[in-house]
């Protein structure tokens, strides 16, 4: 029953209620309005709530019916003079959803409508019309089909126009207003209209968002059609004539009002980011000798104004560089060579191209003259990299959050990591210029200020600031400056002095250490080791982290020398496990653990400290309770520990196994949340591949939840199961029940416990396995299926007479993939069938008996005839024709099975033997001739490789056991020739004149190489 007028209290009551904090109120309130969604009627009904009630909700207007659509857009803009802020920001984004669905089919109207109203509207009004502009142009942007970008371009070239002239008119208004606030102080006049004047500043800045909006979505780039954007050329200069405006009343309102000066602020960063949002987008129109001259010439006039006083805001001062670094790394800018592509004028595109670049490069070159790039670098180095008295206190109070602050913060939120990638950039593009320059910097710094220098001075910060940009640009700057001459004249000779203000340069030495990493030869890594383990010591965490992370970077480098820092482990270790114990921060842990993660993988010696660390991660671990993310990555170290121990990791078992039987217990509380936060925490990189059929709704993720990798690894380097290991596996069915995720490595998993101690394996968990089997077989897709396959086929080679049995629905399964068709021009179906054929073809080989009963098998038809697989022939020899036509995509081991199983097809006494003996003769002859070789030669200088790095003494690794698995299956011992022949003597018997008159049809030559592969006389 539709909602009316009559239901209006009863829904106002209903959506009050809702936001009760009583729950026993809110949830039946939820529940009714929950079900009022579906009536007829019910949007139009709150809207009339909205209207007479101050209140809104979301709902979603996509499934109501065309008359309450029509009814509600009329109604929303009925109400364009809202004065609730909240309010109307809120009717804004429910017109501009609706827009996204309805414009411009259902509403074509909607800017024609709103432009006119703007025309009468007053301060107010126009307000909320240019709000609801704003997030409409907004969310059409967003949309990126070809036609909706069509219409997005129509759109803006009917507002562009008047969106601009409203801006002008609104920033001459709003400056106008600013300069009487300004003349009312000194005459000390009452406050009056300002309340409308900072309505119409609001009013104004969305204005420039609409007009912005239009700029750089309703054109195409420039970069790709090399058109002019007229726009660009008409907005920018404007755009910076209101931000060189407004910047004086920075000051003027600084002390006296608060809600202008705030506006100041945000109005001058805002038209700077709209300016480098438009040379982004628009390079080419934005390189105009009438735009880009005065708008980088602005900026960098900002940047190196040597008045300190007269320095604006930190916020603007980013943007400036922002805009600067933008322009020395556009591409467009840079002349470029490519291949010819003709348009219909006969001029290249990419010609034009490029003389637009050199157009641009020229005016760029000489916006910047060699002297205003060394001005430029001097500047950004010996005043913006220069840490102020607020930084000292930070760092002073909080090492750790100073470290990563310093560390980690985006490089375009604070000024001085903003000033540092501009300086990069600038190096990167004069590294001839400014290399000697940089290197004379930090000479001057050296002298004025030697090691033995303790105090804060202003030579100590410099000093500071010149030894962060040679580490920046170590990679340009190694030509100019010699590193071993470096760090022994002066490096080494800062870590002397441990006065506590000399923390400022040993992290900034540390810092260095590591960006310097690839330039540092044999001759110094010794006592670079050293000094970093010196610099892991020091009495200041913010220095402590700055030396892990170096330490880091110097034991992943290809070039770690292992001996010059061996004997450095054991207060290395030392240092680590310390440092886990001060630092507070999350992140701080994080780093440490990586380092000893590092360690674990680089270093050879780590059996001799295994007890220690096995201590180590026992204490951490325990005190870790409740932090999944730090346990996550504590997992991780975890697992490089075992890695590092290799076959001597039952040491750590005393830890591991508790840990592992916990985490991989998804029914736990503490499994759960890890799996939650392992979701959001990426300790690889994490990628996502598709590995299911098409209608499942999970997806194959590459790396699995730190526990399963754990598993994993520790299964990987046992040398032999012991009774924890194997109690864990039945959790397995419940990790492969909840998804697939974790495929990969169950796989792995699967495969390590058959390796391992597949008898006794099998033994305890038949059922599991069966069941894991049954639920992956027929559920993924064909990258999954080719993952599993290999599993099952080694399960049989073990256990041949067990498993089949234990396995037969999954069998059956294998059976219908083989005699489904598609396979023809898909490789990946074709490799499954190959391979699933082949498991089949070994258990006719390995267990002939259970192959007759399962193809008999009634159960086998009925599904065959349930999944449309019509069968004119008995299911054994639909699957030799398989067989028959698979092996040339099959591997050398799996032609052979191929051809073991034909050749006991000759044993059976059927007459349809004799239809196929020409194939399958020369299938088997053909493999006897060249794949037996090949398999013969790639499986013995396998397991030749194995065994020879295998030591004595050492257990056996995975890769062994698996050769040794290989080299005992009974089709690797089995000789295909032999059992043709014998084979063939047999069908000879039972088939008497039949079969002779079978072999006289065989074309002499091919019987010619029966004889040759069979050794016949």
């Amino acid at each position: 029953m539709a909602l009316t007028a009559s239901d209006l209290p009863a829904m106002y009551s209903l959506l009050a209620n809702s936001m009760s904090g009583d729950e026993s109120v809110r949830r039946p309130a939820e529940a009714a309005l929950s079900q009022s969604e579906s009536r007829p009627g019910f949007c139009s009904c709150l809207m009339e709530v909205i209207a007479s009630k101050d209140l809104v909700s979301h709902v979603d207007v996509r499934g109501i019916s065309n008359e309450e659509k029509i009814h509600l857009r009329q109604k929303l803009l009925s109400h364009l003079r809202e004065e609730n802020y909240k309010i109307a920001e809120m009717l804004a984004v429910l017109i501009s959803k609706i827009a996204r669905f309805d414009y411009p089919r259902e509403w074509p109207d909607l800017f024609s409508v709103l432009a006119q109203q703007l025309h009468s509207a007053d301060v107010l009004a126009s307000h909320r019309i240019l709000m609801i502009l704003f997030r409409t142009l907004k969310e059409l942007s967003t949309k990126r089909l070809t036609a909706d970008q069509r219409t997005f371009a129509e759109i803006s070239s009917q507002l562009f126009d008047f969106s601009w002239h409203l801006w002008q008119t609104d920033v001459q208004t709003v400056l106008r207003g600013f300069s009487t606030v300004v003349q009312s102080y000194s005459s000390n006049s009452a406050e009056q209209h300002h309340d409308e004047l900072f309505l119409t500043c609001e009013r104004w800045f969305l204005c420039l968002k609409i007009v912005r909006q239009l700029t750089i979505s309703g054109f195409q780039s420039d970069a790709k059609s090399i058109q002019e954007i007229k726009p660009v050329k008409e907005v920018s200069p404007l755009l910076l004539n209101a931000v060189q405006s407004f910047l004086p009343y920075y000051s003027s309102f600084q002390n006296r009002d608060t809600k202008f000066w705030e506006f100041v602020k945000k109005a001058c960063v805002k038209l700077m980011k709209v300016l480098a949002a438009i040379q982004s987008r628009h390079p080419y129109s934005f390189g105009d000798k009438c735009v880009l001259p005065v708008v980088v010439d602005f900026c960098l006039n900002k940047i190196t104004d040597p008045e300190q006083a007269s320095l604006p805001f930190e916020e603007f001062f980013i943007q400036c560089m922002v805009m600067v670094k933008s322009v020395l790394e556009c591409k467009e800018y840079k002349p470029s060579v490519t291949g010819r592509v003709m348009d219909e004028n006969g001029v290249t595109f990419e010609q034009r191209k490029k003389n637009a670049s050199n157009a641009v490069s020229g005016i760029v070159s000489s916006l910047l003259p060699n002297e205003r790039i060394v001005l430029l670098c001097n500047i950004l180095v010996r005043r913006y990299f220069v840490l102020t008295a607020s930084d000292l206190e930070e760092w002073y109070q909080n090492p750790e959050s100073f470290h990563h602050e310093q560390d980690m913060i985006q490089w375009s939120e604070k000024l001085r990591p903003c000033a540092e990638a501009l300086y990069m950039v600038l190096f990167e593009n004069y590294n001839q210029l400014l290399g000697p320059i940089v290197v004379s910097i930090l000479q001057e710094a050296m002298n004025n200020c030697p090691p033995s220098v303790t105090e804060i001075t202003p030579a100590l910060l410099l000093k500071d600031a010149a030894y962060a940009a040679t580490a920046y640009v170590y990679y340009e700057l190694s030509n100019y400056l010699n590193f071993r001459d470096w760090f022994n004249g002066a490096l080494s000779l800062e870590l002397s002095n441990d006065h506590p203000n000399r923390r400022i340069i040993h992290r900034k030495v540390a810092m260095i250490l590591g960006h310097w990493v690839s330039e540092i030869k044999d001759d110094t890594k010794r006592a670079v080791y050293c000094s970093l383990i010196t610099l892991l010591q020091d009495n200041d965490l913010a220095v402590k982290l700055a030396a892990s992370r170096s330490l880091c970077l110097h034991v992943e480098d290809a070039n770690f020398s292992e001996q010059y820092f061996i004997d450095l482990l054991p207060i290395c270790w030392e240092s680590c496990f310390k440092m886990v114990e001060e630092v507070q921060e999350f992140d701080s842990k994080v780093q440490v653990l990586n380092l000893i993660s590092v360690l674990l993988g680089h270093v050879s010696e780590v059996t001799p400290y295994a007890q220690k660390l096995v201590q180590f991660f026992q204490k951490v671990w325990e005190e870790s309770s409740g932090e999944s993310l730090l346990q996550i990555q504590l997992l991780v170290a975890l697992r490089s520990f075992v890695i590092a121990l290799a076959y001597q990791s039952p040491i750590c078992y005393s830890i591991l196994l508790p840990i592992l039987q916990k985490g991989i217990d998804i029914n736990s509380p503490d499994a759960l949340n890890l799996l939650e936060d392992s979701m959001a925490v990426s300790f690889h990189s994490i990628t996502y591949i598709p590995f299911f059929s098409a209608d499942t709704n999970v997806s194959y993720k590459n790396d699995a939840e730190p526990h399963v990798q754990l598993w994993e690894t520790t299964l990987s380097y046992a040398p032999m199961m012991v009774p924890q290991l194997l109690a864990c596996f039945p959790y397995m069915v419940d990790i492969i029940e909840r998804s697939f995720d974790h495929l990969k490595v169950a796989v792995s998993i699967m495969e390590s416990y058959i390796i391992l101690d597949g008898g006794e394996f099998l033994n305890m968990h038949a059922s599991s396995v069966a069941k894991i089997l049954d639920l992956i077989i027929g559920n993924v897709n064909d990258k999954g299926l080719l993952s599993i396959l290999p599993v099952i086929d080694i399960l049989v080679q073990c256990f041949p007479a067990e498993v089949p049995p234990l396995i037969n629905s999954c069998l059956q399964k294998l059976v219908i993939i083989c005699l489904s068709g598609g396979d023809d021009r898909d490789p990946s179906k074709t490799a499954v069938k190959t391979s699933s054929a082949a498991i089949l073809a070994r258990i006719l080989v390995v267990n002939t008996t259970y192959l007759a009963q399962l193809t008999s098998d009634s159960s086998l038809s009925m599904l065959l005839q349930q999944a449309g697989v019509t069968i004119e022939d008995s299911v054994l020899f639909c699957l030799t024709d398989i067989w028959l036509d698979k092996v040339d995509n099959a591997s050398p081991m799996q032609k052979k099975t191929f051809g073991l199983a034909l050749s006991i097809i000759l044993t059976l006494r059927m007459p349809q033997v004799l239809d196929k003996l020409d194939q399958i003769l020369s299938t088997c002859t053909s493999v006897i001739l060249g794949g037996d070789r090949d398999l013969t030669e790639d499986e013995s200088s396998g397991d030749m490789s194995s065994s020879r790095s295998q030591g004595e003494g050492t257990p056996p690794s995975k890769e062994l056991r698996k050769s040794q698995i290989k080299v005992s299956d009974p089709i690797y011992q089995m000789s295909l020739e032999k059992s043709v022949r014998e084979n063939l003597q047999t069908c000879s018997t039972l088939h008497g004149d039949a079969f002779n008159s079978a072999i006289s049809r065989i074309h002499p030559s091919e019987l010619a190489q029966v004889k040759q592969a069979l050794k016949l006389p």
